[in-house]
C-alpha cells in the first residue's frame, strides 16, 4: 500500500496565542502555580481526527518530529540500512559515547568521516551525557550533536544514490526534494514555508493536524519501508533518544514511534495507527510527553496502566524542602 494525498490543504496562518488552551497545570500545595497552554491533535491512519484541543490547523515548525518522514525518504533512495543505522537516522540522540561511536561507525561504513557532517558542533543533548562529555575533556563536536545520526543517514543515502554530498542540505538537492515530497504525501499538506532547523537541514512548516496524520500512517506500517522503520525503532529504542529518556521509555512500554522536537513538540504514534502531535506554545518541554500520553489514553490508543506508568516515570514532582507537595496535572 502506498499513501497518496486525498487533498493538499494549505494552512492559512501561523499558530498564535489565541489558538492554544490550557493543557497542563503545575500545582503547588493545592494551588495552580503555572499554566501550560498548548495545542494537540489525535488522528488515526485514515485521517480521522479523534481528539483536538486548541486549534491544530495553523502551521508550526515541527522540528525533529519530522525525522521519521525524513528517514523514510532516505530509504526511498534504495539504500539498505542496518536496523541501528536506520534508527540513528530517525534519532534526536542524547549524545552518549555509545551514540557517538555508533554514528561514527555508520559514517565509516559508507566511506565517510565526522568531517563530512554539516550539522553544527555541539554538546550532548542529555544533561548526564553532557556532564560526562565535559568531565572527559571533550570539546563540542559534530558527532555529539543530537542530529548527527540524521545527517549520517542523509550522507549515506547520497553516497548510495550517487548524489553530491557537499550540498546535501540545499533545498534543491535531490534528497531534500524527495524529503519535501514525502512530507507532503504523508501529511496531505503542501508546506507553505520552509526555514532551517537548528542542525541546518530544511525545516518545513505543517499544521499539528497534518503532522499527526503523517505519523499515524508511519506507525500503522502498511508499506515495507514503514515496517522496516518501526521494527528498527522498536529494536533499537535506546538509539532514538537515550537510556531512561522519554522517547526511549515510551517506545519500550507501548511500542510504535515517539519523537521529541525542540520548542515544546512531541509526536507519539501507536502500532494501531493512532498518533498524537502536541505543541506547547511557550516552547517548554516539561508537559509535552505527559499531555501526549493522556491524549492517547483518552481515545483508547494506549492503556490506562501504561499511561500511568509512563507519566509517573516522566513527571517531575513539586517539592517543598524534602517533601513532595505537588506536581504537573494534565488538563485535556
Amino acid at each position: 500500500m502506498t499513501h497518496s494525498p486525498r487533498s493538499k490543504p494549505v494552512a492559512a496562518a501561523w499558530l498564535g496565542a489565541n489558538d492554544g488552551v490550557v493543557v497542563a497545570e503545575l500545582v503547588r500545595d493545592g494551588h495552580v502555580e503555572s499554566l501550560h497552554h498548548g495545542v494537540l491533535a489525535v488522528v488515526d491512519h485514515e485521517g480521522t481526527t479523534l481528539l483536538e484541543r486548541g486549534n491544530p490547523d495553523p502551521i508550526v515548525y515541527p522540528r525533529s518530529t519530522l525525522k521519521p518522514l525524513q528517514a523514510l525518504a532516505v530509504l526511498e533512495t534504495g539504500i539498505a540500512l542496518s536496523s541501528l543505522n536506520l534508527t540513528l537516522t530517525t534519532a534526536s540522540h542524547s549524545g552518549s559515547s555509545r551514540h557517538r561511536d555508533a554514528v561514527l561507525a555508520f559514517l565509516r561504513a559508507y566511506g565517510l568521516e565526522e568531517s563530512s557532517l554539516q550539522c553544527p558542533h555541539d554538546l550532548p543533548l542529555g544533561s548526564a551525557e553532557r556532564a560526562q562529555f565535559l568531565a572527559e575533556g571533550h570539546e563540542p563536536s559534530r558527532l555529539a550533536m543530537n542530529c548527527s545520526g540524521k545527517h549520517a543517514g542523509f550522507l549515506a543515502a547520497c553516497t548510495h544514490a550517487g548524489y553530491s554530498t557537499e550540498d546535501y542540505l540545499s533545498l534543491e538537492h535531490p534528497l531534500q526534494r524527495s524529503i519535501t515530497e514525502t512530507i507532503t504525501r504523508y501529511a496531505e499538506e503542501t508546506p507553505t514555508f520552509t526555514s532551517r532547523d537548528g542542525c541546518g537541514a530544511p525545516l518545513h512548516a505543517l499544521s499539528l493536524r497534518g503532522l499527526a496524520r503523517a505519523i499515524a500512517k508511519v506507525a500503522h506500517a502498511d508499506t515495507p519501508h514503514e515496517q522496516q522503520l518501526n521494527a528498527a525503532v522498536r529494536d533499537n529504542s535506546w538509539a532514538i533518544d537515550g537510556e531512561g529518556r522519554d522517547n526511549t521509555v515510551t517506545i519500550e512500554t507501548v511500542g510504535g514511534i515517539a519523537k521529541i522536537g525542540s520548542e515544546g513538540l512531541v509526536v507519539i504514534g501507536t502500532s494501531s495507527g493512532v498518533a498524537v502531535a502536541v505543541k506547547i506554545l511557550d516552547g517548554s518541554m516539561r508537559a509535552t510527553s505527559l499531555v501526549a500520553l493522556s491524549a492517547l489514553e483518552s481515545v483508547g490508543a494506549i492503556s490506562a496502566a501504561d499511561a500511568s506508568t509512563l507519566s509517573e516515570r516522566m513527571a517531575l514532582p513539586v517539592t517543598g524542602g524534602d517533601a513532595i507537595i505537588g506536581g504537573l496535572q494534565v488538563r485535556i
